[in-house]
């Protein structure tokens, strides 16, 4: 019975990785092909693992948990909080940046801390979505598409921006006074200054992304592995998992391509199906299925990223944020936070639709 219970533990834990490993496998059997990863999708994954390397030495070693206690105090709370995600998210990942900010919203006394982590959650994905590195999908498509850093940010900036004006106003609006109830129970962290293991940190991951840019070379990115080997091997202790379900959805996407391509050489409404697509199985599988069946990847980067919002599923930065609310003891409105979370979520979708098809379909009609 335990053995049982620790397998439903972890493939509810770990459901994207069963379900990718279980597609890749079934699609091998199918095909009577074995995908195999490209160098471009083999650089990904090195590029992806070391991002993740640096980003938990920044962690590990407090530099980003200092930072974030800084926001404390003064006028404007949720709004530093609500900005402080949104710039967070566009250098460590939409995933990292609600690690550090939903506890700290949660550890604070104030009101509506349920609707500020909705906030946070949106303004994760809005600024993750604005940098070549701010969430997987990004980074796959940046590289897939060998793009340059001014044509993808010049393409997905009105999405961020328009955005962070919505959450910016929106956060204005929520309530910065104490909560009664939870000021009894709230504690305050101490956080010592970061030391100078952070900072190291803090130089391999401009090495890291820099080699995201395109400025230094993808072997660059050995620096981190070589120091984390030798001094801190703590930080190689990432999300292996992450890293295995990109591995399978390459090999899944191939497969598909492979099986689909006489039906899919035209990837019409590309914008759509990948947002709709990541309601269901989230936005970075979305992203390396759809990369295969289309060279339209202004149309993707957009379906990908504005499918993070909507369900829980559309994006793994949501269920942080949603499982990170409903573990933390000072919660109990699990329901009612559920349906907030997919009311704001799907509000959210149908506004980054419709600017979608504002931008490119009435207005270039228009010019």
């Amino acid at each position: 019975m335990k053995n049982q219970n620790q397998l439903l533990d972890f493939v509810l834990r770990e459901w994207l990785l069963v379900t990718s490993g279980a597609g890749f496998v079934l699609t091998c059997l199918y095909s009577g092909r074995l995908a195999l990863c490209s160098l471009p999708e083999a650089e990904v994954l090195f590029i992806l693992w070391v991002l993740l390397v640096a980003v938990k030495g920044l962690e590990t070693h407090g530099l980003m948990a200092w930072i974030s206690a800084r926001l404390e105090g003064g006028r404007n709370l949720p709004l530093k909080l609500v900005t402080a995600t949104f710039l967070l998210a566009m250098v460590v990942t939409n995933d990292v940046s609600l690690v550090v900010m939903v506890p700290l919203t949660l550890g604070l006394s104030l009101e509506h801390r349920g609707l500020l982590v909705i906030l946070e959650a949106l303004a994760a994905n809005a600024g993750s979505a604005l940098t070549p590195f701010g969430n997987p999908q990004n980074l796959f498509l940046y590289w897939y598409y060998d793009l340059g850093p001014l044509a993808f940010i010049k393409t997905i900036a009105p999405f961020s921006l328009f955005f962070l004006v919505l959450l910016l106003g929106a956060a204005r609006l929520v309530s910065a006074s104490p909560d009664a109830a939870a000021g009894e129970e709230a504690f305050t962290v101490v956080i010592a200054k970061p030391g100078k293991t952070a900072f190291v940190y803090l130089l391999l991951l401009a090495v890291v992304l820099l080699s995201v840019l395109h400025l230094l070379p993808v072997a660059a990115g050995l620096a981190v592995v070589l120091y984390a080997l030798i001094f801190d091997r703590q930080t190689l202790k990432v999300d292996y998992g992450l890293l295995l379900t990109f591995f399978f959805f390459f090999g899944l996407a191939d497969n598909l391509q492979a099986m689909l391509a006489a039906r899919l050489s035209h990837a019409s409404h590309i914008f759509l199906l990948s947002a709709l697509a990541s309601q269901v199985i989230s936005n970075v599988p979305a992203a390396l299925l759809f990369a295969k069946f289309t060279a339209n990847w202004k149309a993707l980067l957009w379906g990908v990223n504005a499918g993070g919002f909507g369900s829980l599923f559309g994006s793994l930065a949501n269920l942080i944020a949603y499982r990170l609310y409903l573990n933390n003891r000072r919660t109990s409105d699990s329901a009612a936070f559920t349906l907030r979370f997919l009311l704001v979520g799907y509000l959210a979708l149908f506004l980054a639709c419709g600017l979608y098809y504002l931008l490119f379909s009435v207005l270039s009609a228009g010019g």
